[in-house]
C-alpha cells in the first residue's frame, strides 16, 4: 500500500505528460488539435479586434475571449510545469519561452496600454503542428536550419560591425561634402542615409546634390551590392558543416520537455533524464 502511495503522484504526473507532451496517442493528439485550434481562433481574434469598426461593435466580446484563451494558456502552461520533474529546463527552452509570450501581453496591458496586440506571437505556437502530425523531417530540416545560423552569428557579427563602421565613416564624409543645405543636417541623419543607401533600400527622402556626393553614393551603393551576399556565403558554408545524416524523432523528454533526439537515444542529450 505504501508502495502504491508513493507511486500513485508520478503515475498521474506521466498520464499528464502523455498528453501533454506526447501525440502518439489519441488523447495527445486531440489536446494538441484542439490547443492549435485555440491559437489560430485567438490570433484571430487579436487582428479583428485591431480593426476599428470592429472594435467598436464588438470590443466587450473581442475582450472577453481574449481573456478566455488567457486563462486557456495559463492553465496550460502552468500544468506543463507540473508534469515534468525538471520545469526550469522547460521554462528557459525556446518552445517554453514562446508559451510564456503567448499570455504576458495581456497581463502586461494592465500597466502597458495597447500590449496586448503583441499577442500575435502566439503565431509562434503554430511551430508545434510539425510534432503535432509528425511531420518529423520539417523538424529535423528546421533544427537543422537553426544550427547553421546559430553557428554563423559570430561571423555575421563581425561582419555587421565591420559594416557599421564604415557606414559611421562614409556618413560622416557625405555630410561634410553636402552639408545642411542639401538635406544632411546632421551625422546621425547622414548616417542613416548610409544605411539606406548601402542596403539598396533606397527610400529618396534625402539625396545628394553635389558632384562628388553622387559619386561617393555611387561607390556605396556598388559596396551595398558586394557585401550582401556575404551572409548568404557563411550561413551556406555553416549550412554544410552542419549537415547531419542522422534521423530524430519527436519524442519529448519526460524531465526537461525538450525534443530531438536520435532514435537510438535512450537519455535526454540535453539534461540527462532516461527516455
Amino acid at each position: 500500500m505504501e508502495h502504491q502511495k508513493e507511486t500513485a503522484p508520478y503515475s498521474w504526473q506521466n498520464r499528464l505528460h502523455e498528453i501533454i507532451y506526447e501525440s502518439d496517442k489519441p488523447a495527445g493528439k486531440l489536446f494538441d488539435v484542439a490547443l492549435l485550434a485555440s491559437i489560430l481562433v485567438s490570433i484571430l481574434i487579436v487582428m479583428l479586434d485591431s480593426e476599428a469598426s470592429l472594435h467598436a461593435a464588438y470590443g466587450n466580446i473581442f475582450y472577453g475571449l481574449e481573456w478566455f484563451f488567457t486563462g486557456i494558456f495559463t492553465i496550460e502552461y502552468i500544468l506543463r510545469l507540473i508534469c515534468i520533474r525538471k520545469p526550469l529546463k522547460y521554462m528557459f527552452s525556446f518552445l517554453g519561452f514562446i508559451d510564456l509570450l503567448a499570455i504576458v501581453p495581456t497581463y502586461l496591458s494592465f500597466f502597458i496600454a495597447g500590449s496586448q496586440s503583441l499577442l500575435v506571437l502566439r503565431a509562434l505556437r503554430l511551430l508545434r503542428v510539425f510534432r503535432i502530425f509528425r511531420l518529423v523531417h520539417f523538424l529535423s530540416e528546421m533544427r537543422f536550419l537553426t544550427v547553421a545560423i546559430a553557428n554563423s552569428m559570430r561571423k555575421i557579427s563581425i561582419f555587421l560591425l565591420v559594416v557599421l563602421t564604415a557606414v559611421v565613416i562614409l556618413g560622416s564624409v557625405i555630410y561634410l561634402v553636402e552639408g545642411r543645405e542639401n538635406g544632411f543636417t546632421s551625422i546621425p541623419t547622414s548616417i542613416y542615409w548610409a544605411i539606406v543607401t548601402i542596403t539598396t533600400v533606397g527610400y529618396g527622402d534625402i539625396a545628394p546634390a553635389t558632384t562628388l556626393g553622387k559619386f561617393i553614393a555611387s561607390f556605396i551603393m556598388l559596396l551595398g551590392y558586394g557585401i550582401i551576399a556575404v551572409p548568404t556565403g557563411i550561413v551556406t558554408t555553416e549550412m554544410a558543416m552542419a549537415a547531419r545524416h542522422r534521423e530524430q524523432t519527436n519524442q519529448a523528454c519526460p524531465a526537461c520537455g525538450r525534443e530531438g533526439h536520435d532514435r537510438d537515444a535512450r537519455h535526454c542529450k540535453y539534461c540527462g533524464a532516461a527516455l
